[in-house]
């Protein structure tokens, strides 16, 4: 780990919530320095930890989920009961002593529990709270839960991914929770920036559904300007041809690309056949495009001769864009992701090691780090609410026989 004085230490974050795009702005700030404390109950765990796979030797348990391990790594945990009053009161003196607030409950759910941005503005007014979840707090869809894959759909992506005559495609993954969590990492920090300079707070409504628009950009303008409605198409591409994934030996994958008739004529030499470029089926895009199929089975002929990794050292040193389809044991093994650090494995308390993922940015005289593992439920409780939030022994005693840490 970092020796060094990380860039955000000294911020004090508060999250609510759980799954994916509010608890990955608090990991991100914490791998910077940030306290970042993850507030859950025991009663109702957050959702990675205990409905997501894969768990540790296939056993479920609060503790065992790779999952939550993931998104949560350098936090700590604590469990509040907010169906308590007492543990409403203690999350509203909580909110006293943090600079942010990050929720991703449904829209209205803070407001209901006496924890919503105004009421907590009287009691810290320099605290800034980030609100993010599907729809955003206003508008009619703004009660509606969800998930990624439905996100996905909603908001176009689906319906441009997968084959011409097949369904639309749900994506691997919730993508649109993560380009939510990193702009709202900066819209955050934006507001602690403002509020350390003015002594005022901010809300901050945080839309996952209208951040996962700038996917659909060049969509978007060409209906805006045409009326034009973008269809499947594979991995055909309007303007690359060739521009797909070719096989390879021991049923391996390469994707390339050639945007250009330069980049065509690059490729055509790559594979062995420089004919290929003044061949009049492949004179230009329009017949590339024309002669797909002829010329895909040349390309797949030369590609299945070879690994993958060596097909696209051979495209890339010709000067055509091509990477290998990669695997999840080819990510830990690739010695890019290997030279940056991306993966730091650390010891978990009940899964043992286990490899975390680095943000993907650095700051080169303030570096951050995965600076512990993911905690384990209510792990913390003694030390947050004792040493960083100050109760006294009396109280904290209060608030257990009450039932608030259950």
């Amino acid at each position: 780990m970092t020796a060094v004085a990380q860039a955000l230490a000294g911020l004090k974050v508060l999250e609510f919530g759980g799954y994916a795009a509010g608890p990955h702005i608090g990991k991100v700030l914490a791998n910077f320095g940030a306290s970042t404390i993850h507030m859950e109950s025991r009663e109702r765990p957050d959702g990675f930890r205990i409905q997501y796979p894969p768990f540790k030797d296939n056993r479920h348990g609060y503790n065992r989920s790779g999952c939550f391990a993931f998104f949560n790594d350098s936090k700590y945990s604590v469990t509040v009961d907010l169906k308590k009053p007492a543990g409403v009161a203690l999350a509203r003196r909580m909110a006293q002593w943090c600079d942010l607030i990050v929720e991703n409950m449904r829209a209205g759910v803070m407001e209901r529990l006496g924890l919503g941005f105004p009421a907590l503005a009287e009691l810290n007014p320099r605290l800034v709270m980030l609100s993010t979840c599907n729809m955003g707090q206003t508008g009619p869809r703004a009660d509606q839960p969800g998930f990624g894959s439905q996100l996905s759909a909603l908001a176009g992506v689906c319906e441009l991914t997968g084959v011409p005559d097949g369904p639309p495609m749900l994506l691997y993954g919730p993508y649109i929770d993560y380009i939510a969590s990193l702009l709202g990492t900066s819209a955050a920090l934006a507001g602690v920036i403002r509020s350390r300079r003015t002594g005022r707070g901010a809300l901050i409504d945080l839309s996952q559904y209208e951040c996962g628009l700038v996917f659909m950009g060049a969509a978007l303008q060409d209906f805006f300007a045409s009326g034009r409605v973008p269809t499947r198409c594979g991995n055909d591409d309007p303007l690359a041809v060739p521009h797909g994934a070719f096989p390879c030996r021991d049923q391996e994958w390469v994707a390339l690309s050639c945007w250009s008739d330069a980049d065509f004529a690059a490729l055509a030499k790559a594979i062995g056949d420089e004919t290929l470029a003044a061949d009049a089926r492949f004179a230009g895009a329009a017949a590339r495009r024309a002669n797909i199929e002829a010329l895909e089975e040349v390309i797949s002929a030369w590609t299945g001769q070879r690994s993958a990794e060596a097909a696209a050292v051979a495209l890339q040193a010709a000067g055509v864009a091509a990477y290998p389809v990669v695997t999840m044991a080819g990510l830990y093994a690739d010695p890019q992701l290997r030279a940056r650090r991306q993966f730091r494995v650390r010891r978990h308390a009940e899964m043992g090691d286990h490899a975390y993922c680095y943000p993907g940015f650095d700051l080169a005289e303030a570096p951050g780090d995965i600076v512990g593992p993911a905690p384990c439920v209510g792990a913390d409780n003694d030390f947050v609410f004792r040493d960083l939030i100050g109760l006294t022994q009396a109280e904290y005693d209060a608030y257990r026989q009450q039932g608030v840490f259950d």
